[in-house]
């Protein structure tokens, strides 16, 4: 049974009240602590791909291997990054300049016929951080693509049952950050074999506060 909307509107305006002004807009937090979870079972570890409902208030870079008119409406839709077929060849023996890639962009998308060349040049250093990229038809609207990719967060257990992700930040209203922490919570849910029973305890937190607990 998921979480009833109030008890996460309640929680976040607990977190507001604990949380000292800062001259920034800080960070809100979810994470949620699993029980009865065996991470050495691979199908009970958990990585997510989410679209949220509201943008998550920071800049999400995404970069796009496409060729071509896909390349082209790619850089007019404000990619950050667009790499071609000669450009992903070119970084197969450059591990630092992949490395700088991996670690500067949020998301990845590709052209389908791509995949093979990123997966010999990129897999080994997109793999292990949960990166690597989602195909995309050469006749998808890339532009709605990306936007899509912007509102992402990946969530998944690193060797401990817990999961932390970003959803959003303090300017945001009650109900936006509500709508993305209950989507986090939904979907996992759904991954997990027990649901809700196996969710132990949830809590928020903002960049420099203390957390709060979500009432489960």
């Amino acid at each position: 049974m998921p979480i009833d909307d109030k008890k996460v509107r309640d929680a976040i305006r607990e977190l507001r009240e604990k949380t000292k002004k800062r001259n920034f807009n800080q960070s809100v937090e979810l994470i949620i602590n699993l029980r009865d979870v065996d991470m050495k079972r691979p199908e009970e570890r958990i990585q997510e791909l989410i679209e949220l409902p509201h943008p998550i208030g920071k800049e999400v870079k995404v970069c796009v291997f496409a060729t071509g008119d896909m390349a082209l409406r790619a850089r007019r839709s404000g990619a950050d990054m667009v790499l071609g077929r000669e450009e992903i060849e070119a970084l197969l023996n450059d591990k630092k300049e992949q490395r700088r890639i991996a670690n500067s962009v949020d998301f990845f998308l590709a052209e389908p016929t791509l995949m093979p060349l990123i997966g010999r040049v990129f897999g080994s250093i997109l793999g292990p951080r949960g990166k690597m990229p989602r195909p995309v038809p050469p006749t998808a609207d890339i532009g709605r693509e990306i936007d899509r990719a912007r509102r992402m967060v990946l969530v998944r257990t690193r060797g401990q049952p817990v999961l932390h992700c970003r959803v959003g930040t303090e300017n945001m209203t009650d109900e936006e950050l509500t709508d993305n922490i209950q989507t986090v919570l939904r979907r996992i849910e759904g991954r997990l074999r027990r649901g809700m029973r196996n969710i132990k305890s949830v809590f928020l937190k903002m960049t420099m506060g203390p957390s709060v607990r979500v009432n489960i």
